[in-house]
């Protein structure tokens, strides 16, 4: 079976706490370091931890570097002086609360220090980070047991639960690792895009007799000239209904761009206000849907949707705009985000780019064949193309008999 990191982690704490001889905060920092290393070991640059870095504010319990701020590849300590540029980890017993944790003189002032804290009991996880204003804003959170007994009970199970939350823990803990880095690339902003598609999806799922998928659902069909048949059916339609809504956000925020260049630093971007950029009426019903809560907000997807606009706003539109002519961003960028949210439905749709220098080379080939070989003056404007491209094939793709 392969590696699972929150198994492995919850099977540490469990036999930590089994041995008897365990402090209630102290014990458990190598468990949560190996997990934290793992997650972050899959970056790229990758992100390692230190256990209570002697840098900067007091001395936090766990700081999280990456490989520049290290003299050597191997060195165990970080270049004098160094502080974490991923940020700290605060940690409290598992009966303590972290969302009041999150609103203590202590990690006021980690924040004021390095900017970025995540917050933990061990069972729950909250990042604290800034607002547009630079004000300390908690972020986003991931909650692995509803309680203390709960979540011991489930470290007495690891395997069930990393099956079931393994996916979305590690996501979450690499979005925490990646929150302070810059942000440019398409790649990178795909990334951050498919990972809260996928935790939205996982929440669309969890949930049943929500009377506003009716409609939508009704509206997507009508939409794409297609009928969600079955359990399969009821899959892809969420997995639909998730996409259109992340893409569309991302759309928005491109025709958005355009009433607000890289130079207006000051300018924030509110999905709720994607309707109408896309002035496309089952899409503006969908976010109207998706924000009023009485309707798809039981899905609980608005608060995903606001994760996704913070990641947005913090892009750097200037770089991310040179990758991607910005007329062509909402064509190109389908590819990168549906290869991060679901390599193999976009092996199944068969989702490529293909580059227009390639279709130019293509259309002329056609064209010429057309014209010269086959006789047809008005090429695949003549009446005949359907003839045309039948004959093209043949001569293209030569029968291979039966």
């Amino acid at each position: 079976m392969a590696y699972n990191p929150l198994e492995d982690y919850l099977r540490k704490l469990r036999d930590i706490r089994r041995s008897g001889s365990a402090v209630p905060e102290t014990s458990y920092y190598p468990a949560l370091a190996a997990l934290l290393d793992a997650a972050g070991a899959t970056l790229k640059p990758k992100v390692r931890c230190i256990v209570n870095p002697s840098h900067g504010a007091g001395i936090p319990d766990i700081g999280l570097f990456t490989p520049d701020q290290f003299q050597k590849a191997s060195a165990e300590e970080p270049l004098p002086g160094t502080k974490p540029s991923r940020g700290v980890v605060e940690a409290k017993p598992t009966r303590n609360d972290a969302f009041l944790t999150a609103d203590g003189a202590q990690v006021s002032n980690y924040w004021k220090e390095y900017r970025q804290v995540l917050v933990t009991n061990f069972r729950d996880f909250l990042l604290v980070g800034a607002d547009a204003e630079g004000k300390p804003v908690k972020l986003e959170h991931y909650r692995l047991a509803p309680n203390e007994g709960a979540f011991w009970t489930a470290a007495s199970h690891p395997r069930p639960v990393a099956a079931e939350q393994g996916e979305a823990f590690v996501d979450f803990l690499k979005r925490v690792m990646l929150h302070a880095a810059s942000l440019a690339s398409p790649k990178d902003v795909a990334w951050f895009m498919a990972s809260y598609a996928r935790e939205a999806l996982r929440r669309a799922e969890k949930k049943s007799g929500v009377p506003a998928l009716s409609a939508i659902r009704s509206a997507l069909e009508e939409a794409l000239g297609i009928e969600f048949e079955g359990k399969k059916g009821e899959h892809f339609f969420r997995s639909t209904l998730v996409q259109t809504l992340f893409y569309g956000v991302f759309s928005a925020w491109v025709l958005w761009t355009r009433d607000h260049p890289p130079s207006d630093r000051k300018a924030r971007f509110d999905w709720r206000t994607a309707g109408y950029f896309l002035r496309v009426p089952v899409l503006a019903e969908l976010f109207h849907q998706a924000s009023n809560p009485a309707s798809l907000a039981g899905l609980e997807l608005p608060e995903v949707l606001d994760w996704t606009g913070t990641v947005l706003n913090r892009v750097d539109r200037a770089a991310f705009f040179t990758a991607f002519e910005e007329h062509h961003a909402v064509q190109y960028f389908y590819e990168p985000f549906l290869e991060a949210y679901d390599p193999e439905l976009r092996k199944q749709l068969g989702v490529w780019y293909t580059p227009r220098e390639v279709v130019r080379y293509m259309v002329a080939c056609v064209d010429r064949v057309l014209r010269e070989e086959l006789g047809i003056p008005d090429v695949l404007a003549a009446p005949q193309r359907l003839c045309a491209r039948s004959m093209l094939r043949h001569r293209l793709l030569p029968d291979r008999g039966p």
